[in-house]
Formats: structure tokens, C-alpha cells, sequence
């Protein structure tokens, strides 16, 4: 049986479960599970991994994935991103490591377990729809709001889940990342079709 995208994910995620790390699947892997449908390069991650864990889990991924201890504590200590690559299919998985901002936690606290792969009843820890528009509009306004993909990920989770948003929650925290614009927007394209 071929080893797809999917498959990868669920690997990294078994580490980071086992370790007690917790995270959440996020990006357009997340919002196509809660919107419309589309293919990914890689899938991204937000994990609260710590120093301690480093050793550890590249030691758990080292037969099935390229991953550089040195590289992963440094990005660990900066608390910046790093990827690890699956040798077989080469597929990669980007690790966004916590911040500990409050809009982080919030995600972490309200991700959810899900159904990845349904046939399988394969689960795995994703960002909750409202967690995923927000931290779409934050992405979108950081590259200068020029992204047609990032814009139609948004009216796609806003499309496919009206009616079951928590629009308080979308509101309140669209005002703290400073994108209360950009959430307005969407929800007039999203209510309009486009």
C-alpha cells in the first residue's frame, strides 16, 4: 500500500502523542477538512514542544525521517519552525513550534480529535474550524493580503460550516490579532458566494 501525505502526518503525530507534546494540525490540511477540498506540499503542525523533548522525539522519527537533532533544538530555543522529511516519499511536515502566545494556547486548548482518513478511522489532533479562519486572516494579512489561496481556504471553512461557527469567539479574537477587517470581509464574500 503507497504511503501518502496523510500517512506521514499520522507518523509525526503518534511521536508527539506518545511524548505527551501537545499539538494540533493546522494550515490548509486543516481547512480543507473543515472547508473545501484541495491538495497540499506539506502538511503544518503547531506543537508545544520543549528542549527536553528534542532527543527524544528525533530519536522516535530517525529511521523514517531526516531529522537533525542540532537544527531542531535551535529552532526549538528560537521558537521558530522547523521540518522533518519522511525518506521514503519525501513528503514534509512543518513544525511550528509555540510561541506560548495567547492566541496559541487557545488553539491548543480547543483542537480536536478527528477522523483523518475515514475509511481508517485514523484520528489525529487538528485546530478547531474558528482557530483555522483565524490564523488563515493572520497569514493572509502578513503576506500583504495578496493570497487568492489563503482567502478562498477562508470562505471555504466559512461556506462549509455556517451556522455551527462560534462567532463571538471569531470576533473576539479577530479583534486581538488585528484582522477584524478581513474577518468582516469574509463573512460578506462567504454570505454572498463568492
Amino acid at each position: 500500500m503507497a504511503i501518502d501525505q496523510v500517512d506521514v502526518m499520522l507518523l509525526v503525530a503518534g511521536v508527539l502523542e506518545r511524548l505527551g507534546i501537545p499539538y494540533c494540525v493546522c494550515g490548509s490540511f486543516v481547512s480543507s477538512l473543515h472547508g473545501e477540498w484541495r491538495s497540499t506540499r506539506d502538511v503544518d503542525l503547531l506543537a508545544d514542544i520543549k528542549g527536553k523533548h528534542v532527543k527524544p522525539f528525533t530519536e522516535a522519527l530517525q529511521s523514517d525521517f531526516y531529522a537533525e537533532e542540532e537544527a531542531i533544538l535551535r529552532a526549538v530555543k528560537a521558537r521558530r519552525s522547523f521540518s522533518v522529511i519522511h525518506f521514503e516519499t519525501l513528503y514534509k511536515i512543518d513544525i511550528f513550534v509555540s510561541k506560548g502566545t495567547e492566541f496559541e494556547k487557545k488553539q491548543l486548548e480547543r483542537r480536536e480529535l478527528k477522523n483523518v482518513i475515514p475509511e481508517q478511522e485514523m484520528t489525529a489532533y487538528v485546530a478547531s474550524a474558528e482557530d483555522t479562519i483565524l490564523a488563515k486572516l493572520a497569514w493572509y494579512r502578513l503576506g500583504n493580503e495578496v493570497s487568492d489561496q489563503q482567502w478562498r481556504d477562508i470562505l471555504g471553512v466559512l461556506k462549509m460550516r455556517h451556522g455551527r461557527l462560534d462567532l463571538d469567539y471569531l470576533r473576539h479574537w479577530a479583534a486581538e490579532l488585528n484582522v477584524s477587517d478581513l474577518l468582516v470581509d469574509a463573512l460578506t464574500d462567504a454570505a454572498n458566494g463568492q
